[in-house]
This record gives C-alpha cells, sequence and structure tokens, in this order.
C-alpha cells in the first residue's frame, strides 16, 4: 500500500475509532501504528519502507521465518542443502537408534548422472573381523595409534559452545574413535571425558603460541606429551575457505577462550592465510618432523584442501628428497563446512573430495609411499555408503563434522555464524547451550557413529570383501549420462605404484610434476 494510500487509511480507522465507541480500545493499536508508518516515510535508508509505510514491513516476516517455512512445509525429501531432509534423516534415525530402513524402493532418480552404485556381489562374505582399525604411523614413528573408521573431524570450541564440546567427546570416548580439536585449540571441554584426541595446529598456534603469534616449542611439548593427546595434525587449508585464514572478532573472544587459545581477552583472534613455521616444503616436512620429536614420537600429519596441483607433488618430493615421512595426510574437500566463510570461498575455490582424494592418492601411489602413509577423508560424507566410496578412492578412513552435528540436534537452520543457534550447539550463550545434555547427546553420538561403520561393513560384505579396504575403483560405477555408465577407474586415471619416479611424462599430471620443487610451494618456470 503506497504512502499516500496508508496514511488516509490509517487516519481514517484512527476518526472511526475515536467516534464509535465499541471501538475505542482499538487506539491503543492504531496510534503506535501510524507512528511506525510516518517514521517508515520520512527516513531516508529504505526504499520499500519509504514508499509503502508499514505494509513493506511485512516482507521482513516472510524473509526472516523463509528458510523455516521451506524446511518444514515446502521442502521435499531429496531437497534441502546443504544436506536434503532424507540424509539428515537417516542420521537422526542412528542417532536415537530407531529403524532406518526405508519402505517401498528408492527415491533417487537410477538413470540421473548423479547416480551411482557399488558392485555386489553372488558370493557375501558371512563373518568378517569387524573390530579392525586403521594402524596410523610409519616407521619413523615411535607411538602409533589404531583409527576408527569414522570419526569426529575438525571444529573448535569457539565455534561450538562448550556443552557441544563435552558430548562430542564423551561421545567418542563411548564409541572408541577420535575427536579432532579443530584449530582452536584442545580446550578444558575437550579434556572432561578423556575422550581420544587429535590435536590440530592451525596458522595461529592457538594453545602452543608464543605472544607474538609464533610456534613455541616448550608449550607444544607440554601439551602434545598428555595421553589423552594422540595424533597432530597441521592444518594448512580446510574445504570450505582454502587459503583464506580468519578472525575471531573481540567480542567474541571470551576468558575461556582466551585461555585455550594463548591469546588476550576482548582481543581479535587472528589466524593468517599461511603458517609461519615454514614457506617451503622441506621446511613444512622438517617441521613435521620435529612435532613428532616434541610429541613424544606421535603421528604427525597434514590436513588440506587441494588447491595447485603442483603443490602436492611438491610435498612428496620434499619426503623423497629429506627421507622423512609424514604419518598421514587427511584431504578435505571443497563441500566441506564451516562456521562462516565468504561465499565466493565457499562456492568457488578448492578441489572437491573426489577429485581431491583421487589426486592424492596418485600422488602417493605414484612415489611409491602409500603403503607407509596413510590417508583420510572429510567433506559431507554422512553414511555407510559414503564411507564405502572414499574407500573406492583411495581412503583409509573418514572423518565428519556436520553428520555428527546432526547427531547432537542440529536442525540445519544455517544461524551458526550469529551465536543464535536454536540447539544449542554452534553458539556461546549459556541460555541456548542449556538445551544440549550432555549424557543424552554423548549417546546419540556414539550410536550414529557405531551405526554408521556397521554399514560400511554390511555394504563390503555384499561386495564380497573381507574389509572396506579392499573396495577398489572398478567397484564403483557411476552414471555419464542417462544411457551410459562406467566403473571409476575407467572415468579417472589411477596411477600405478612408482610411476612418478619411473615414468612421469607417461601420466596425466606429468606438467605439474615437472612444476614440482621441494624446496619450494612455487612452481618452477
Amino acid at each position: 500500500m503506497h504512502r499516500w494510500i496508508a496514511f488516509p487509511t490509517l487516519l481514517i480507522a484512527i476518526a472511526l475509532a475515536a467516534w464509535w465507541p465499541p471501538a475505542r480500545w482499538t487506539l491503543i493499536l492504531w496510534i503506535p501504528l501510524i507512528v511506525i508508518a510516518v517514521y517508515d516515510a520520512i527516513q531516508p535508508r529504505h526504499s520499500l519502507r519509504r514508499n509503502f509505510p508499514l505494509i513493506a514491513r511485512i516482507r521482513w516476516l516472510f524473509e526472516g521465518g523463509r528458510p523455516y517455512f521451506y524446511a518444514y512445509i515446502v521442502e521435499g525429501p531429496l531437497d534441502g542443502r546443504p544436506f536434503a531432509r532424507t540424509e539428515r534423516d537417516i542420521v537422526y534415525a542412528r542417532a536415537k537408534g530407531e529403524l532406518d530402513s526405508h519402505p517401498f524402493g528408492t527415491e533417487l532418480d537410477v538413470y540421473s548422472d548423479e547416480y551411482e552404485w557399488m558392485n555386489h556381489s553372488i558370493a557375501p562374505v558371512a563373518a568378517p573381523d569387524r573390530t579392525q582399525r586403521v594402524h596410523i604411523g610409519t616407521a619413523q614413528c615411535a607411538r602409533p595409534y589404531d583409527a576408527a573408521l569414522l570419526n569426529i573431524s575438525a571444529m573448535s570450541f569457539g565455534s561450538l559452545g562448550a556443552n557441544a564440546i563435552e558430548a562430542l567427546n564423551l561421545g567418542a570416548k563411548l564409541g572408541n574413535f577420535y575427536h579432532d580439536t579443530g584449530e582452536g585449540g584442545f580446550s578444558p571441554y575437550h579434556r572432561v571425558h578423556g575422550g581420544d584426541i587429535v590435536w590440530e595446529l592451525g596458522s595461529g598456534y592457538f594453545g602452543c603460541r608464543d605472544d607474538a603469534g609464533h610456534f613455541d616449542p616448550d608449550r607444544f611439548r607440554d601439551r602434545a606429551a598428555e595421553d589423552q593427546v594422540k595424533m597432530i595434525e597441521i592444518k594448512l587449508s580446510q574445504g570450505a575457505k582454502p587459503g583464506h585464514g580468519g578472525v575471531l572478532p573481540g567480542a567474541k573472544v571470551s576468558a575461556e577462550i582466551a585461555a585455550t587459545r594463548g591469546v588476550r581477552e576482548g582481543e581479535d583472534c587472528i589466524s593468517p592465510a599461511a603458517h609461519s613455521a615454514f614457506s617451503t616444503p622441506i621446511e613444512m616436512i622438517e617441521w613435521a618432523a620435529k612435532l613428532r620429536e616434541l610429541s613424544g614420537g606421535k603421528p604427525v600429519g597434514i590436513k588440506l584442501c587441494v588447491g595447485q596441483p603442483h603443490e602436492i607433488y611438491a610435498v612428496m618430493k620434499a619426503m623423497i628428497a629429506t627421507g622423512i615421512r609424514l604419518d598421514y595426510i587427511v584431504v578435505d574437500g571443497a563441500e566441506g563446512g564451516t562456521g562462516a566463510a565468504p561465499i565466493e570461498f565457499s562456492n568457488r575455490v578448492g578441489m572437491p573430495l573426489r577429485e581431491g582424494l583421487i589426486f592424492v592418492r596418485n600422488a602417493l601411489v605414484g612415489c611409491g609411499l602409500k603403503e607407509e602413509i596413510r590417508l583420510g577423508a572429510a567433506g559431507k560424507v554422512h553414511s555407510g555408503a559414503g564411507l564405502a566410496v572414499n574407500c573406492a578412492l583411495g581412503a583409509d578412513w573418514s572423518n565428519a563434522a556436520r553428520a555428527f552435528m546432526f547427531s547432537l540436534g542440529c536442525v540445519q537452520s544455517l544461524r551458526c555464524h550469529t551465536d543464535l543457534c536454536p540447539t544449542g550447539i554452534a553458539t556461546q550463550d549459556p541460555g541456548r547451550q542449556r538445551g544440549l545434555v550432555v549424557e543424552d547427546k554423548a549417546e546419540r553420538v556414539r550410536r550414529f557413529q557405531a551405526a554408521t561403520v556397521s554399514a560400511l561393513w554390511d555394504i563390503s560384505c555384499a561386495m564380497g570383501l573381507e574389509n572396506p579396504w579392499q573396495i577398489q575403483p572398478h567397484h564403483l560405477h557411476e552414471r555419464l549420462n542417462s544411457a551410459r555408465s562406467d566403473s571409476i577407474d575407467r572415468i579417472y586415471k589411477f596411477y600405478e605404484r612408482g610411476v612418478l619416479l619411473d615414468d612421469p611424462d607417461s601420466v596425466a599430471g606429468a606438467r605439474y610434476w615437472a612444476m614440482a620443487r621441494a624446496e619450494s610451494f612455487r612452481a618452477a618456470c
């Protein structure tokens, strides 16, 4: 309603209410409305409110409620982003211990070019040893670690609230799998229940930094020596915002966060885009060896979203040149999540998990290092089928973040960056955190992980395999279009062992291998 119509209408309504005794009580409503309408008409900032006083505010109501209306009224089972309703439902069901079966056949379009499937066997395996775990640690590692097939990916205290961190760690303790701290540091809430910890070191070196923000070996040694810390992970980049760094505003740096991260309360907490502890591939590998020594021989690895291909090859060349080995590499896909990231980075920067995982697998196999160095995968995995796909592409195990948030009760309200998470997970608000009961949610975390790993074993048994590590690229089929499909090894290139050392010119990535230098992350001319 235009302002030249709105004002007379409101004035007529007020006059009628004043003249007609039964309606006089409505003046309590009409007078505030006319005040708001007048303000809207004269304010200079919002064109819609200026032209359509009062009425334009209804737009905000629907705009603010749109995600909720869509999720609960409009959204179909295969709709919803980043996770569809069916994807969330399987996590909820398994976390609650409810039936996770699906009636009446698949709802997926099996002739869509998005469809893929695993090849089953006429002779399934009956009863394999399902207690097998992933042995992480090269011959240079004095204290190797046996990891579960699915673990909690990096989520920091600060991004998540205290109760969420406690529930995740207690769930990891109950289920015997590990909990990655995220780059925010090894907080008191990670310690309460004693679940296995992978301590992630980002470019801010939180928890082991000096006053200038540089790595402090003495502080690292003291904390890394704790028995609860099982592995050290050097974060080079994350899928949602690779190469970006970050800032936690001073207003959010509470006393607890400051103590955990080793920063000053109330001041901006900065994670630089690049590390200061090293600047070349060789320096990075040597620093990893130093971390392994300082930690008492625990496995040390890197986590990254693949970007410039020659940089991955440079890391391989650095390990070959120095003789130093990383114990593991975790590949994060560009589809990975975060509490907040620039939309351009989330949408357009970084290599998706499938291509990134295959590339790093090829780099390790092509250099003859895959037998020594374990390979993990992180990026939107939520089901046993997703774990099986990662195994087919070369992963030894997988990590998940958002799926474990769903197991805590996350409803995908997409309010992670506002501190207004309605379920008390991604917030520091004590009132909202109160809704998350640690003991109850920890059991949900345990159940989800156990059921999902069990589903992976069921799939590998149906394929006639003794364990998930026997799943190969030729077991996974993908549609190219509605009329054609092929196995993954016929769509992507999978390198033979040692080919990068023996005959690099024969592979598709030959130009990247030629560009790679152990002495620099910059490409050779």
